[in-house]
């Protein structure tokens, strides 16, 4: 992709994206997750039923009145972004593939975090670590990590989701609010998971495409898949075939809503021919 296009890119999902979380998202976010605590602000003249243990006493003293510290939320927080550029992420049978609908919710969740003076940060994940960006703040920084998602070339196409929960415990030190996007085609993550929610306020968005849940009888098909590049002819006219592999879809997303749930972090799906928005701010609601 030359530079020209590439910009092209960034430019059409900046616009799209900055929109939706000035109007939709910016409030949601900042209500969804306060800041990590109190800070001093001000003192001012005490007022009847302020909290007495907010007194000032040096203040007091000195002028003879009762005065208080007035604290404000210190709003501060870091995003990070964890993003599974495997191969299966460049699949799609409706207008977009699921690497697109997941770079629009990035770019969204990073803008929002913008808004609010927040650090963002990147992990580009296969089964290896393709690419940390340290979080930043500022509307360069975001662009940035906009363009790495849309012209990133991974060097793997396999998956390792623990891998990459346990890298981000080795990079953020301090609380963070974590975003895995992901299709969660993986399992074995269960363990990392939980380690990784206890310090982290995490959260698995599933971004999947509806041909993936059934397939349709279409008689023998070659497939390919898209992690191991192996080509296997498929009878899908064979009712247990499509059998096993409804199986095998369940399975995992199964697995994906009660590693998330039991682990104390929060879990969403999106199809890619549905409304992500619709989805998140949902979600945001029920926090």
């Amino acid at each position: 992709m030359d530079t020209k296009e590439l910009l092209k890119k960034v430019r059409k999902i900046e616009i799209k994206t900055r929109r939706l979380s000035d109007h939709v998202f910016g409030g949601e976010y900042h209500s969804t997750f306060k800041g990590r605590g109190m800070t001093f602000s001000e003192v001012r003249q005490y007022q009847f039923g302020d909290d007495v243990r907010n007194i000032d006493w040096n203040v007091t003293a000195r002028y003879n009145e009762p005065f208080v510290k007035v604290f404000e939320e210190e709003r501060e927080l870091t995003l990070m972004l964890m993003v599974d550029i495997s191969g299966s992420e460049f699949f799609g049978t409706q207008e977009q593939f699921k690497n697109e609908i997941i770079t629009e919710i990035a770019a969204t969740l990073a803008f929002s975090a913008m808004q609010n003076n927040d650090k963002t940060g990147l992990i580009l994940f296969s089964d290896e670590i393709e690419l940390y960006i340290p979080p930043k703040k500022g509307k360069s920084h975001v662009l940035r990590i906009i363009r790495e998602l849309i012209e990133f070339k991974p060097k793997s196409n396999k998956t390792d989701i623990a891998n990459a929960l346990k890298f981000l415990s080795s990079v953020m030190k301090k609380k963070a609010i974590v975003f895995v996007l992901s299709d969660f085609i993986a399992d074995n993550y269960r363990d990392t998971l939980k380690i990784a929610a206890k310090k982290h306020d995490v959260t698995g968005i599933r971004i999947y495409d509806k041909a993936e849940e059934n397939i349709p009888n279409l008689g023998m098909v070659q497939m390919q898949d898209q992690e191991t590049g192996e080509l296997l002819l498929v009878n899908t006219g064979s009712k247990s075939v499509r059998n096993q592999y409804y199986s095998y879809h369940r399975e995992r997303v199964d697995y994906f809503t009660e590693s998330f749930t039991k682990s104390g972090a929060g879990a969403l799906s999106t199809r890619v021919d549905e409304s992500y928005v619709k989805k998140l701010l949902g979600y945001f609601k029920r926090r």
